[in-house]
């Protein structure tokens, strides 16, 4: 089996974990999206996120990241002085989630080293 079918097949757990807080993939490719900007320093505001044409309408999104926040997957934060300004964050739960998402894929890579 190649590396990434082996991830899918071992992060399906840790993905249902995430899941059962009720949130569908649209809300996890946005989590996805905010975590990456984020971890470049380019933390996403409330409308750049909303403007994510790719994964849904601004409606959507905007609904999306009303559900990522009540979950506790994602905090609002600002910066300076600006307070209009909300920038998406991931919390450590999410944080944590990619964390054991990470430790999968190194396993799965490692699985078909050998």
């Amino acid at each position: 089996m190649n590396s990434y079918l082996n991830f899918l097949k071992l992060s399906e757990s840790i993905s249902s974990k995430l899941m059962v807080t009720e949130i569908d993939a649209t809300a996890v490719r946005l989590l996805e999206m905010i975590a990456v900007a984020y971890s470049l320093g380019k933390a996403l505001n409330v409308t750049e996120a909303m403007h994510l044409g790719t994964i849904g309408s601004q409606a959507t999104l905007h609904r999306k990241i009303n559900n990522l926040r009540e979950q506790g997957l994602v905090t609002l934060v600002h910066e300076g002085k600006n307070r209009r300004t909300k920038y998406l964050v991931p919390s450590a739960k999410s944080n944590k989630h990619f964390e054991q998402l990470s430790k999968v894929m190194a396993k799965a890579y490692l699985a078909t080293q050998h």
